[in-house]
Protein backbone atom coordinates (compact mmCIF):
# COMPACT_ATOMS: atom_id res chain seq x y z
CA UNK A 1 0.00 0.00 0.00
CA UNK A 2 2.80 2.35 0.91
CA UNK A 3 4.46 1.57 -2.43
CA UNK A 4 1.21 2.35 -4.33
CA UNK A 5 0.88 5.67 -2.46
CA UNK A 6 4.46 6.62 -3.47
CA UNK A 7 3.78 5.77 -7.12
CA UNK A 8 0.54 7.83 -7.10
CA UNK A 9 2.37 10.73 -5.43
CA UNK A 10 5.11 10.50 -8.06
CA UNK A 11 2.55 10.45 -10.90
CA UNK A 12 0.64 13.40 -9.40
CA UNK A 13 3.87 15.37 -8.97
CA UNK A 14 4.88 14.65 -12.57
CA UNK A 15 1.43 15.69 -13.80
CA UNK A 16 1.53 18.95 -11.82
CA UNK A 17 5.06 19.68 -13.03
CA UNK A 18 4.15 19.05 -16.68
CA UNK A 19 0.87 20.96 -16.37
CA UNK A 20 2.57 24.02 -14.84
CA UNK A 21 5.13 23.98 -17.68
CA UNK A 22 2.36 23.85 -20.27
CA UNK A 23 0.56 26.71 -18.54
CA UNK A 24 3.76 28.80 -18.56
CA UNK A 25 4.25 28.11 -22.26
CA UNK A 26 0.63 29.08 -22.96
CA UNK A 27 1.10 32.32 -21.01
CA UNK A 28 4.32 33.07 -22.91
CA UNK A 29 2.59 32.37 -26.22
CA UNK A 30 -0.20 34.76 -25.26
CA UNK A 31 2.31 37.54 -24.46
CA UNK A 32 4.22 37.15 -27.72
CA UNK A 33 2.79 39.51 -30.33
CA UNK A 34 1.67 38.09 -33.63
CA UNK A 35 3.65 39.41 -36.59
CA UNK A 36 1.50 41.62 -38.82
CA UNK A 37 3.13 41.66 -42.27
CA UNK A 38 0.63 44.19 -43.66
CA UNK A 39 1.28 46.66 -40.82
CA UNK A 40 5.05 46.15 -41.09
CA UNK A 41 4.90 46.96 -44.79
CA UNK A 42 2.64 49.99 -44.23
CA UNK A 43 5.07 51.40 -41.64
CA UNK A 44 8.17 50.62 -43.71
CA UNK A 45 9.58 48.19 -41.14
CA UNK A 46 12.55 45.97 -41.80
CA UNK A 47 12.78 42.42 -40.36
CA UNK A 48 13.57 43.84 -36.92
CA UNK A 49 10.54 46.15 -36.99
CA UNK A 50 12.85 49.15 -37.40
CA UNK A 51 13.45 51.87 -39.98
CA UNK A 52 15.57 54.96 -40.62
CA UNK A 53 14.55 58.47 -39.63
CA UNK A 54 16.23 61.85 -39.46
CA UNK A 55 16.92 62.98 -35.90
CA UNK A 56 17.00 66.76 -35.47
CA UNK A 57 18.45 68.67 -32.55
CA UNK A 58 17.20 72.24 -32.25
CA UNK A 59 19.84 74.51 -30.74
CA UNK A 60 19.92 78.17 -29.79
CA UNK A 61 20.60 80.01 -33.02
CA UNK A 62 22.69 83.11 -33.72
CA UNK A 63 19.68 85.50 -33.91
CA UNK A 64 18.96 86.71 -30.36
CA UNK A 65 15.37 87.91 -30.64
CA UNK A 66 14.04 89.60 -27.50
CA UNK A 67 10.87 91.34 -28.76
CA UNK A 68 7.92 89.47 -27.18
CA UNK A 69 5.54 90.07 -30.10
CA UNK A 70 8.13 88.79 -32.58
CA UNK A 71 8.81 85.72 -30.42
CA UNK A 72 5.08 85.01 -30.06
CA UNK A 73 4.66 85.20 -33.84
CA UNK A 74 7.68 82.96 -34.46
CA UNK A 75 6.53 80.36 -31.96
CA UNK A 76 2.96 80.39 -33.29
CA UNK A 77 4.44 79.51 -36.68
CA UNK A 78 6.78 76.95 -35.07
CA UNK A 79 3.86 75.10 -33.45
CA UNK A 80 1.72 75.40 -36.58
CA UNK A 81 4.54 73.79 -38.58
CA UNK A 82 4.93 71.03 -35.97
CA UNK A 83 1.19 70.24 -36.14
CA UNK A 84 1.20 70.35 -39.95
CA UNK A 85 4.15 67.94 -40.19
CA UNK A 86 2.63 65.62 -37.59
CA UNK A 87 -0.69 65.57 -39.46
CA UNK A 88 1.17 64.73 -42.68
CA UNK A 89 3.03 61.87 -40.94
CA UNK A 90 6.40 63.57 -41.49
CA UNK A 91 7.06 64.39 -37.82
CA UNK A 92 6.79 61.54 -35.34
CA UNK A 93 8.42 63.01 -32.24
CA UNK A 94 8.88 66.60 -31.09
CA UNK A 95 9.58 68.15 -27.75
CA UNK A 96 11.61 70.68 -25.82
CA UNK A 97 14.70 69.85 -23.79
CA UNK A 98 15.42 71.04 -20.27
CA UNK A 99 18.17 73.52 -19.50
CA UNK A 100 21.60 72.25 -20.50
CA UNK A 101 25.09 73.58 -21.20
CA UNK A 102 25.01 72.64 -24.90
CA UNK A 103 22.32 75.17 -25.97
CA UNK A 104 20.06 72.29 -27.01
CA UNK A 105 16.45 73.47 -27.12
CA UNK A 106 14.47 70.52 -28.48
CA UNK A 107 14.29 67.54 -30.78
CA UNK A 108 12.37 66.34 -33.81
CA UNK A 109 12.32 62.88 -35.30
CA UNK A 110 11.34 63.25 -38.94
CA UNK A 111 9.81 60.38 -40.89
CA UNK A 112 11.91 61.05 -43.99
CA UNK A 113 14.88 59.27 -45.51
CA UNK A 114 17.26 62.07 -46.51
CA UNK A 115 18.78 65.24 -45.11
CA UNK A 116 17.47 67.05 -48.19
CA UNK A 117 13.89 66.09 -47.37
CA UNK A 118 14.41 67.07 -43.74
CA UNK A 119 15.88 70.45 -44.63
CA UNK A 120 12.97 71.18 -46.97
CA UNK A 121 10.52 70.54 -44.11
CA UNK A 122 12.56 72.58 -41.64
CA UNK A 123 12.68 75.58 -43.97
CA UNK A 124 8.98 76.12 -43.25
CA UNK A 125 9.61 76.63 -39.53
CA UNK A 126 9.91 80.38 -38.85
CA UNK A 127 12.08 79.88 -35.75
CA UNK A 128 14.62 78.09 -37.93
CA UNK A 129 14.16 80.38 -40.93
CA UNK A 130 14.82 83.44 -38.73
CA UNK A 131 17.84 81.70 -37.13
CA UNK A 132 16.33 81.82 -33.62
CA UNK A 133 16.97 78.05 -33.68
CA UNK A 134 19.79 76.30 -35.46
CA UNK A 135 19.63 72.59 -36.30
CA UNK A 136 21.85 69.52 -36.32
CA UNK A 137 20.66 66.52 -38.36
CA UNK A 138 21.58 62.88 -37.84
CA UNK A 139 20.57 59.56 -39.36
CA UNK A 140 18.67 57.61 -36.70
CA UNK A 141 17.43 54.01 -36.63
CA UNK A 142 14.40 53.29 -34.46
CA UNK A 143 11.10 51.47 -34.20
CA UNK A 144 8.96 51.69 -37.32
CA UNK A 145 5.96 51.89 -34.95
CA UNK A 146 6.80 55.46 -33.88
CA UNK A 147 4.30 57.06 -36.29
CA UNK A 148 1.36 55.20 -34.78
CA UNK A 149 1.97 56.37 -31.22
CA UNK A 150 0.59 59.77 -32.25
CA UNK A 151 -2.87 58.21 -32.61
CA UNK A 152 -2.75 57.35 -28.92
CA UNK A 153 -1.31 60.73 -27.98
CA UNK A 154 -4.23 62.53 -29.60
CA UNK A 155 -6.55 60.57 -27.28
CA UNK A 156 -4.75 61.62 -24.10
CA UNK A 157 -3.94 65.29 -24.73
CA UNK A 158 -6.39 67.75 -23.22
CA UNK A 159 -4.92 70.79 -24.92
CA UNK A 160 -3.20 71.14 -28.27
CA UNK A 161 0.07 73.04 -28.58
CA UNK A 162 -0.44 76.59 -29.80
Amino acid sequence: MKHLFSINLLILSAFLFLHSGAMAQTADAQKKPVYDAELAKKLGADDRGMKSYIFVILKTGPNKITNKDTLNTLFAGHFANINKLANEGKLVVAGPMGNNDKSYRGIFILNVKTFEEANALLENDPTIKQKFFDVELYDWYGSAALPVYLETHSKIEKQKMK
